[in-house]
């Protein structure tokens, strides 16, 4: 088959873009081309490159029009954030493709209510991502439903694996934290760390792309989750990764109006996103319907992550 994946450089592309080759498809990466892989493959030589600008693209109104005329057999956008943006690829390809692929977010749930959260929960997302991406699902569903267009959502969790910093036991992105666990140091956590973050490794991503593609007829019209076997509670999380270099965690917790003062906006804005989600979800519907079975857990991701990292050093 001939795929097309949209913005296939990043977490995910870097692992799937080699699974499609070595499975014999032919691929076609469309991205502004401003960067390569997380990781380097061999097969990323057999890949054609195209180079749009997707934003100014829709604005002129010929992004969708550019993806059809690549004829593709599959289509995989791993970069919609707008409804608009989703609706004007999906009109330019109706009829064109047999498989459209959406990578969303686990973040259309909103706040956690019933866990492990269902893909069947109702939908209460906020912050702007959250609501556009539920919105995008919404969207990919009735036209898959009613309208016969092969769509499927997959929703990942926290990405994660070698070369970027993975999301940390206080619920941000500063790497310090883990090296403070790793020598033995006091870390702070906000209210008692109980809230929850759920990871996925992007190898785990990849592998739930292809299983819906592989498995077309149970995941078109659907959408699922693409996440670890479990989730983390934060204070879970901080004693694992401690316990990982021989030490016991040295905790300790503060209110969050008291813990936000102790970091960066940026970092108390990160935390509070996903403390304030705490997201808990089942791949039950994903391992039923495409067979989605994960390699990493959570901590075995962010191990993976972490891999080879310098510890000892204070920067």
């Amino acid at each position: 088959m001939l795929i097309v994946v949209i913005g296939g450089t990043g977490h995910i592309g870097t692992y799937l873009i080699p699974r499609l080759v070595a499975a014999r498809h032919q691929v076609i990466l469309v991205s502004r081309g401003e960067r390569g892989p997380y990781q380097s493959h061999p097969a990323w030589r057999s890949v054609r490159r195209i180079k749009v600008d997707r934003e100014a693209a829709e604005r002129s109104g010929s992004f969708g029009r550019q993806i059809a005329e690549l004829n593709a057999d599959v289509v995989i956008d791993l970069i919609c954030f707008t409804l608009k943006s989703a609706q004007q690829l999906v009109t330019a390809l109706n009829g064109k493709v047999q498989h459209f692929l959406h990578c969303g977010t686990i973040w259309v749930h909103g706040p956690s209510v019933l866990v492990p959260t269902t893909e069947e929960q109702p939908r209460r997302p906020f912050g702007e991502y959250g609501i556009q991406k539920a919105a995008i699902e919404a969207y990919l569903l009735e036209e898959a439903r009613v309208h016969d267009f092969p769509a499927t959502v997959l929703h990942p969790g926290h990405i994660v694996g070698p070369g970027w910093n993975p999301l940390n036991p206080a619920g941000h992105f500063n790497p310090a934290v883990f090296k403070k666990l790793a020598r033995g140091e006091q870390v702070s956590l906000p209210n008692l760390g109980l809230e929850t973050v759920h990871h996925v490794h992007a190898y785990d991503v990849a592998q739930a792309f292809c299983q819906a593609l592989i498995n077309r007829g149970t995941a078109i019209g659907e959408n699922f989750h693409v996440v670890s076997p479990a989730a983390l509670s934060l204070r879970g999380y901080a004693e694992e990764i401690a316990a990982q270099f021989g030490r016991e965690a040295d905790l300790t917790f503060q209110s969050w109006e008291q813990w936000k003062e102790t970091v960066s906006p940026e970092e108390a804005a990160a935390t509070w996103d996903h403390i304030a989600h705490s997201p808990n979800c089942s791949i039950a519907k994903a391992q039923r319907f495409i067979d989605y079975q994960p390699r990493y857990s959570s901590l075995e991701g962010v191990a993976d992550a972490i891999a080879g990292w310098d510890f000892e050093s204070e920067k």
